[in-house]
């Protein structure tokens, strides 16, 4: 599925926040971090052959993907991050995805919806759950809550990706085209905002529809 932005790829450096290791096992680190879609080193470690990944990227084909609407959202933010990377100029701040962290005192609670209506959720218990587009009822809402978080690309710069939040806070991570915008607060603070509010509400009706997900009774 990354196959044609992976043959535009060579070799990244690790970003800041790519050391951050919430969970107790390697595997669940990983996919924490692909959360993210800003490192492709870190993809290379995933079952991803990597003689998809080219020597010599040609950025007018990385751009290509990045404003192509009909790829995967993931995709498309790797490419917009090779291109900011390699000082390509960076004119869009479309938003791809977002990553909700609610730090617990057992653990780390990370979900992530994507405009293509991907989700992936990890709970702070360990346990994982990845949907690809499907059930509907998920991928619309996934749509909804990065729908939500548009308004709040618009506040400040892109900023580097940092280690999670302290137990007591909530943090929304948009993914967007010129970089990574961070909301941080208390679950008070952010609830009250007129902006990150309505990103709240977003995430909570995500959550309660995967966890349906898995209480429903086989057909």
């Amino acid at each position: 599925m990354f196959k044609k932005l992976f043959a535009s790829f060579g070799a990244r450096k690790a970003l800041p926040g790519a050391s951050a290791k919430p969970y107790k096992t390697d595997e669940l680190n990983l996919i924490y971090q692909l959360l993210f879609c800003d490192d492709p080193d870190l993809v290379k470690a995933t079952p991803v052959q990597a003689s998809l990944f080219g020597a010599a990227p040609d950025a007018r084909v990385v751009q290509t993907i990045g404003e192509d609407p009909a790829e995967e959202s993931r995709v498309r933010l790797l490419a917009w991050h090779w291109l900011r990377t390699s000082g390509q100029p960076i004119a869009s701040r479309e938003v791809l995805g977002i990553v909700v962290e609610v730090p617990l005192e057992e653990g780390l609670d990370a979900l992530a919806a994507y405009a293509d209506g991907s989700v992936r959720y990890i709970n702070h218990t360990g346990s994982v759950a990845v949907f690809e587009g499907s059930p509907a009822e998920v991928a619309e809402q996934g749509k909804r809550l990065v729908h939500a978080a548009i308004p709040l690309a618009v506040r400040g710069a892109a900023r580097n990706r940092m280690a999670p939040p302290a137990v007591g806070n909530v943090r929304f991570s948009l993914l967007t085209a010129d970089g990574l915008h961070v909301r941080e607060g208390t679950f008070s603070d952010i609830a009250r905002d007129a902006l990150s509010g309505p990103a709240l509400q977003e995430a909570q009706r995500l959550l309660d529809t995967i966890v349906r997900q898995g209480t429903q009774p086989p057909a």
